[in-house]
């Protein structure tokens, strides 16, 4: 059953917002946050504190949608006033990797013997910190945050072994959000 769907999101202090060809973007301060929304049947709108999503022919998928893009602008406020910290971990068995930033990748060489580094792509906006075996990655963008720690992780993955004895790698022990 189509209804009209309204949501209205309260803009932080000090948070402005601009909506432009489908991208919104988030200022406060230094820190800026560029998100596609694009709400096929939604227009979005920006006033002085508050945003708002408004749909006059909207089903519960709709509903459902706008929910979920509520909820990703909702990190990007609360990443305004508190950054995001990820912490990994590089567990080795028997050959020592070594780990280095360097621009906007981190280099790991040595990883199972290999001669050839492998290299993770870091996004921009985050912090990476490297000491010895622990890996701190910090940002007011929980996505960019997130997708480093995975670039990290699937850089060092096994492939054709038995991941039981051959578990040398780059683990996630805490997440944005909570701990693992």
């Amino acid at each position: 059953m189509k209804a009209k769907l309204t949501e209205t999101i309260e803009l932080p202090e000090g948070v402005s917002c601009d909506y432009e060809d489908s991208i919104l973007i988030c200022k406060k301060d230094s820190m800026e946050v560029k998100r596609k929304v694009n709400l096929p049947g939604f227009s979005v709108k920006t006033d002085s504190n508050k945003l708002v999503l408004e749909s006059s022919k909207g089903n519960k998928v709709d509903y459902k949608t706008m929910k979920t893009t509520v909820a990703h602008l909702k990190n990007i406020f609360s990443g305004f006033r508190e950054e995001y910290i990820c912490e990994l971990e590089s567990c080795n068995v028997h050959f020592p990797m070594t780990l280095k930033v360097e621009k906007n990748e981190l280099v790991i060489n040595n990883f199972l013997g290999e001669k050839t580094p492998r290299r993770a792509k870091i996004l921009p906006n985050v912090k990476v910190d490297v000491k010895g075996q622990k890996i701190t990655l910090k940002s007011f963008n929980r996505e960019a945050v997130g997708q480093t720690a995975a670039n990290f992780e699937k850089a060092t993955k096994v492939a054709n072994r038995d991941r039981r004895v051959f578990q040398d790698g780059i683990y996630i022990t805490k997440k944005a959000t909570r701990e693992i």
